[in-house]
């Protein structure tokens, strides 16, 4: 199978196999005019099977939620068709309206404009707590 190299834009590799459609939904790939590539359990020495994501365009991408999703993710900024930029991401420490909390009980449930928060409190789990009423979430 060939896909042609992208000469500006961004290619997320690292994809936990499968998630990759969960990704472009997120991103509203779906609404951008550009090229996009969507790579499913490719082979991957790390992985054992990877997803790739290649966009043909540039685009911002919030790279704390991209990381809540999957954190094994590797984001390359590509110009003039060569790689720029590398970035390795992790779990962010703090989600701002990334999760909604879940307690019924909690201020943001009652109060529509406070934002939603969240901070890390496990990294070895992916565990976040509502800082408001410290319910959990992975």
């Amino acid at each position: 199978m060939n896909v042609d190299e992208i000469k500006t834009g961004v290619v997320l590799d690292h994809i936990k196999a499968g998630k990759s459609m969960e990704l472009y939904h997120y991103l509203n790939l779906d609404q951008m005019d550009c090229c996009i590539a969507i790579i499913k359990n490719v082979k991957s020495n790390k992985l054992g099977k990877k997803d790739i994501i290649k966009i043909d365009a540039e685009i911002d991408l919030d790279l704390d939620v991209l990381g809540y999703l999957d954190p094994n993710i590797t984001v390359n900024i590509v110009k003039d068709g060569k790689v720029l930029e590398k970035k390795k991401l992790k779990l962010p420490t703090d989600l701002r309206n990334v999760i909604k909390c879940k307690n019924p009980r909690c201020i943001t449930s009652s109060e529509r404009e406070i934002d939603h928060l969240f901070r890390l409190t496990s990294p070895e789990e992916g565990i976040y707590r509502c800082v408001y009423c410290e319910t959990e979430s992975k």
